[in-house]
């Protein structure tokens, strides 16, 4: 579970911003939006939304700090096999921060039920600090800090805490160092991120992750989500060619990478969707012949059902890409629906689809608005820093008339101008 992110010198962010999603007092939505960490931890309940959604004009920043998100977690993940360079890039408008370290840290329940709260500040090169505290009983602890060579070993962290020392490169992670070496005290942290923080990136979804659901029996599980948005399938079909047989797995190098993996199934699996009309008459379409709503939707079928069933935390960019706002309305409610989301999955997202910003959807602490200031920097704050009253005010109305900013601000005068001269 992740209760908040902290981003700062990292492309379009150039002070720090916070994206929280630990829940305020507030008692709107709190049976369904709202899921208590008492039940994982077992030891000081911590109250957390299930999703948060960002709003801002383009080029505001809100793919930036979720793009910082899939960096924080390429640098756990990969930093101990060894990058050309670390993923992460300062704030170019500012020859003072440039070539500064950027920062990312993260507040997470890692597999093991215990609250941590990690991070590092990091160039292209190296990592120059990096910390751990963790709350095992309630009570924080410090377990390491790291400040470019120098280390600080806590007396809760246990191990050959000075074996992972010197085996930690200038560009590498202590923590990604220690878990290759086979800590198991840091290992359910590690795994929080390789396992449970899911990112997506813009761009046309992979049907991997869907193919995968079906391939394990899941078949019924993907119909009936497609049948829940009422797109009209009623059945799927699904022949995956054998990869030796396909001239476009010869041409792969056996160390493809996890971002090709996806491409590859596609280009390697025919996928048909039976509809029927109310007659009982029946047709079968290809995926590529479906809209391309459809074709998303199926997409995200396999991301959806996996996160819910395993309690992943999904980080999507632009959700309402292609998608109608019911549509989008229903994958939320995926999240928010206690007896779908038993495993406390949480859903961070960017849109610019306004019908859902809406309190009968969100409670306040869930939304948040990201824009660009006038140094090109990007802010975030949330809507509960607005006073607005319950169950009357329409959202939003509010945000499109200006009241919370994080608009695009127009001047067609000037377009005018230039066609008229």
């Amino acid at each position: 579970m992740l209760l908040d992110f902290t981003v700062a010198n990292y492309r379009s962010i150039k002070d720090e911003v916070i994206l929280t999603l630990i829940a305020d007092q507030g008692k709107e939505h709190r049976s369904t939006n709202v899921v208590n960490a008492e039940s994982i931890e077992r030891r000081r309940p911590i109250d957390a939304v299930r999703s948060a959604v960002i709003y801002g004009a383009n080029g505001a920043g809100k793919t930036n700090i979720l793009r910082a998100l899939g960096a924080m977690k390429s640098i756990v993940i990969d930093s101990a096999r060894g990058l050309n360079e670390l993923p992460v890039e300062g704030f170019r408008f500012d020859e003072t921060t440039s070539y500064r370290p950027t920062t990312l840290e993260a507040t997470v329940l890692g597999t093991d039920g215990i609250r941590y709260r990690f991070g590092f500040k990091a160039t292209k090169d190296a990592i120059i600090e990096e910390w751990l505290y963790a709350w095992p009983r309630g009570r924080l602890q410090t377990w390491y800090e790291r400040r470019d060579s120098k280390f600080e070993f806590g007396q809760k962290l246990f191990g050959d805490r000075e074996v992972w020392r010197r085996a930690t490169r200038p560009d590498t992670l202590f923590l990604s160092t220690a878990v290759r070496l086979n800590s198991d005290q840091l290992r359910p942290l590690y795994e929080w991120f390789s396992r449970y923080l899911h990112v997506t990136t813009p761009g046309r979804w992979s049907r991997s992750i869907t193919l995968d659901c079906y391939e394990d029996g899941r078949k019924n599980s993907i119909l009936n989500f497609l049948r829940s948005a009422d797109i009209g399938i009623s059945d799927l079909k699904i022949k995956r060619e054998e990869p030796e047989q396909s001239s476009i797995a010869s041409s792969v190098s056996e160390g493809i990478g996890d971002r090709f993996r996806g491409r590859l199934i596609d280009a390697l699996t025919t996928v048909t969707l039976t509809h029927e009309t109310n007659d009982g008459t029946k047709g079968d379409l290809d995926i590529e012949e479906e809209s391309d709503g459809t074709q998303k939707l199926f997409a995200l079928a396999g991301p959806w059902l996996d996160s819910l069933r395993n309690g992943y935390v999904l980080v999507v960019d632009e959700l309402h890409d292609n998608l109608h706002p019911k549509l989008v309305r229903f994958l939320i409610d995926c999240f928010h629906n206690p007896e779908l989301n038993r495993k406390c999955a949480q859903l961070v997202f960017s849109t610019h689809d306004t019908s859902v910003l809406s309190q009968r959807v969100f409670r306040r602490d869930q939304v948040w608005f990201c824009e660009r200031d006038e140094t090109l920097a990007t802010s975030l704050f949330a809507l509960s820093e607005f006073k607005v009253r319950k169950g009357v005010s329409n959202l939003e109305r509010a945000y499109l008339s200006g009241r919370y900013g994080a608009l695009p601000f127009l001047i067609p005068e000037r377009l005018l101008s230039h066609v008229a001269n």
